[in-house]
This record gives C-alpha cells, structure tokens and sequence, in this order.
C-alpha cells in the first residue's frame, strides 16, 4: 500500500521549518518529518495528551523526550514479525567500526553480579533480576547513524524497529527491538513481555519458562493498576518467536483502561518494562542501582510514537538499540546494551554468554563482521 499523508491541523510543511531536515523518525508503518517542538520530563506525558504525532524515547531511568512532527507517512505494517527491507537498502555507507568495544561490566564482573543477586534471592529479598553492561565504541562526531539504520534494517529486520533523531532533543538512536512494551489503540492496552532466550527452541530451558511466567505477573499486576477491574487477561503464554540468530519466549498480556486514565497514569504503573527489571520490581531496581556502575539510557527504556489524535501508541522496549552521545571526554560514543534475567536458577557462565548472544549479530553488523 502507498504511503499516505496525514497532515496535521495547523502544522507547517517541512520545508517552511528553519530546522535541518535530517530530523526525523521511522517506526513499524509510519515515518515523521519536520520538527515543530520537543518537550520533556512531565511535561511530554502532558503533550502527548494533546495533539499530534510524537516520538517518544524514554531512558530506563525515566528521562522522558517527546518530539513532535509536523508531517507522518504512514503505510500498512508488515504481516510478519520480519520486516521486508526495500531493494534499495543493499548497500550503506557504514564504515565499520574496527577498534575495540568497550564494556562497562567485564566477565568477571558480571558473573560476580549473577552471584550478587543469587545471594539476593536466597535472602528473599528480590525473585529475579536483569542484569546488564553497555558496550561503547567512540565514533566520530560526524559519523551518520542513518546508515548504520539501513545496514540494522537488512540485517536484523526486526517487528519493533526505530530511528529517531533529533538534535534539538539529543536524539540519535538507532533500534531493532524485537519486544512490545506498551501499544493503546482506543481503550485497549497490550504489552508483549519477552523472557528466555536461546539459538534454537530445542535449547530454552525450564528455567527459561518459569521466568517468562514470573514477568508476565508482574505485567498482568502492572496494567491492572490502570486498566478496568476483570478486564486484564493472558491471551497468549511462552510463544516461540524466531529472530535473526535466536529465538524468543513471548507473552501477551491485555487489558481495557478506566476512563480518564492518562499517559502520566499509564508510565507511572509500568515503567521501566517489568521483562528488562525484575520482580518484585521496586527490588529488582534497587539491586540493578547497585550493581551496574552505568545507567542505562535508552537501553532498556522506552522507544516509539503516540498519536494523541487517534488515541493509539506503539511504544517498544529499548533492547537491541543503538545511540550515540557525548561522553565527558569529549569524544563520541556508539553504545549498545545487553543484558540477561537472573533467578535462583541461573549459571552465572551461562548468563554471561547469553550477553553476548543477544549483542553479537548486532554488534557484529556494526563492526562488519556480520553480512547484511
């Protein structure tokens, strides 16, 4: 299907703005141009209430930008969870990055983490825990992350996938998302809470299960807090999804939400997503704080767009995502996370390799060791 305009009441076309016009977002079916204000913190979850068409990248530690466009191209979703990549993105201008990646937690740190909240979890304090690093590699300042989103896009098509960027917001993020957090049409709320990972199905563990059903509780009790009594229902438990390199356990957790109930509401019941967290929740966050010597960001947050005119959202959990940003160095850094959910039953070596198996094709694409 052709992509059809949808201009908004009021908005000034694109090339009428002073801004440059490499601002813009791509999401799952819609693409955005031209910038008409950025908002941020409370004050985006009140815009986005409003009007317009909004991207929305939220960090795990609940830095909340919205930008919104003036112009948005949208086109049927594709059927599969496996994005068709147009002919013309064959080939990219990405240099591959051929220096060393950089991890804010080394092996032995993490498996000594995996260990932490072994022990956390002996004492009753928390149930399970995701556990993550951040790997960076510095770039230069003018190096083009519109490239690296075509080079993701044929090599890792992926069901949630995003670029936004946006320089008045500090936005340049690049991401392949396979996990719904949160998507609204009308009065309707989902989320799609993945747990238990592997390269093939024959290798997801018991252990695997029992997590996903752990996570999708805290879901089901997450939107209960915003959506109608009897309403919140499991329409879907521990679905084998298949994806570039590996394969996924998935949920579906649904649910109708009470009149009047905000975006301020709905973030406040469930961010961060419970699946990259952990349970009990306000546990899981108190041992990520002690144990990861870097926050987050993006990684692990919230990317995608809310439509307030057409009361609908499609907001997908910051896994499998690239941004890159200042350090205090002054130098620019690519980053990218990877994490694992650690219960009781969890071999540290183990986790550890699933970081890696989750970064690696991605990474890999990056660096050009992986083919598009």
């Amino acid at each position: 299907m052709p992509p059809t305009r949808l201009r908004r009441a009021g908005a000034a076309p694109p090339g009428d703005l002073p801004e440059d016009r490499v601002d813009h977002a791509r999401f799952r079916g819609r693409s955005a141009r031209g910038v008409l204000e950025v908002r941020t913190g409370p004050d985006a979850l009140e815009a986005v209430e409003k009007e317009g068409f909004w991207a929305v990248v939220a960090s795990f530690e609940g830095a909340v930008v919205a930008v919104r466009y003036a112009e948005v191209a949208s086109a049927s979703p594709p059927q599969s969870t496996r994005q068709r990549v147009p002919p013309d993105l064959h080939r990219t201008d990405w240099a591959p990055l051929t220096g060393r990646w950089h991890t804010s937690l080394g092996r032995a740190a993490y498996v000594t983490a995996v260990g932490e909240v072994r022990e956390r979890i002996a004492a009753g304090t928390v149930y399970q825990v995701n556990v993550c690093r951040v790997l960076s590699h510095r770039i230069d300042h003018d190096a083009d992350l519109d490239a690296l989103d075509l080079l993701v896009r044929q090599g890792n098509p992926s069901p949630y996938g995003a670029r936004v960027r946006c320089a008045a917001a500090g936005l340049d993020v690049v991401s392949a998302s396979p996990e719904l957090f949160l998507a609204r049409r009308g009065d309707r709320l989902e989320t799609r809470p993945i747990k238990g990972t592997a390269v093939i199905p024959d290798d997801l563990l018991d252990k695997d299960h029992a997590e996903n059903v752990m996570i999708v509780d805290l879901m089901r009790n997450d939107l209960c807090r915003v959506c109608r009594p009897g309403s919140v229902s499991v329409e879907a438990l521990c679905a084998v999804e298949q994806h570039p390199g590996l394969v996924h356990l998935v949920s579906r957790v649904c649910g109708r939400l009470r009149p009047g109930t905000s975006w301020a509401d709905i973030v406040a019941a469930t961010f961060p997503p419970g699946s990259v967290s952990g349970a009990p929740k306000s546990s899981a966050l108190a041992a990520i704080r002690d144990l990861e010597p870097t926050p987050r960001g993006p990684y692990c947050g919230a990317i995608g767009w809310i439509d307030a005119e057409r009361g609908e959202a499609e907001l997908a959990v910051g896994i499998r995502t690239f941004w890159a940003e200042d350090g205090r160095d002054g130098r620019r850094w690519l980053r990218f996370g990877t994490g694992a959910g650690i219960t009781w039953h969890s071999d540290p070596q183990r986790e550890w390799r699933e970081t890696q198996l989750k970064a690696g094709r991605l990474v890999g694409l990056a660096s050009g060791r992986v083919s598009g």
